[in-house]
C-alpha cells in the first residue's frame, strides 16, 4: 500500500498501478471457499468428475477469484493521506472470463480509472483490475471496483 497527497491521487487517474505478485490457487483454498459459500459445485470440489469436463481438472469459483482482490489491492492500492477507513463500496462491471484451474498461478493488474471527492475528505475511486492467470491468453476476471476512501 502507498500513501499519496489528494492531489498525487487525482494525478494518478488513467495511470497503471503496481503489479502483484503470483498467487497460487490449490485445492485445500477451493474446498475451503466451498464450505464459507456452501458451493459445492462438483466442478470445484471434485477432481475426479471434473477431470472429465472441458476443464480437464477443478477449478475455484469465480467468486473466490473476485475475493482475492482485497488481497491484491494490497499491492496497487494508493491510499488518501490522513486516511481514517477505506471501504469496498462495490462494483461496476465483474466478468469472469476463464477458469481458474487447481494449482494455477494468477495475479492482479491495476489501473486508477477515476477518483471523485464526494464530500470533503471522502474519495470514490474506481479501479480497474484485471486477473491475469499465468501462461493463459484470457485473464481470469476483469473488474471496475469501487472503493471509498475517508480521510481525517
Amino acid at each position: 500500500m502507498k500513501t499519496v497527497s489528494k492531489q498525487e491521487l487525482l494525478e494518478s487517474v488513467g495511470k497503471t498501478l503496481q503489479t502483484t505478485d503470483w498467487y497460487s490457487v490449490n485445492q485445500e483454498q477451493i474446498d475451503l471457499f466451498a464450505e464459507v459459500t456452501h458451493d459445492y459445485q462438483f466442478i470445484h470440489v471434485d477432481p475426479k468428475r471434473a477431470a472429465q469436463t472441458p476443464f480437464g481438472s477443478t477449478i475455484a469459483h469465480g467468486f473466490l477469484t473476485l475475493s482475492l482482490l482485497s488481497h491484491f489491492a494490497e499491492t496497487f492500492i494508493l491510499l488518501v493521506e490522513d486516511l481514517q477507513m477505506a471501504v469496498n463500496y462495490g462494483f461496476d462491471k465483474v466478468r469472469f472470463i476463464a477458469p481458474v484451474k487447481v494449482d494455477s498461478r494468477i495475479r492482479a493488474h491495476a489501473r486508477l480509472l477515476d477518483v471523485t471527492e464526494k464530500n470533503p475528505g471522502q474519495f470514490m475511486l474506481k479501479t480497474e483490475v484485471t486477473v491475469e492467470i499465468e501462461g493463459e491468453e484470457k485473464p481470469a476476471l476483469l473488474a471496475e471496483w469501487l472503493t471509498m476512501q475517508v480521510a481525517g
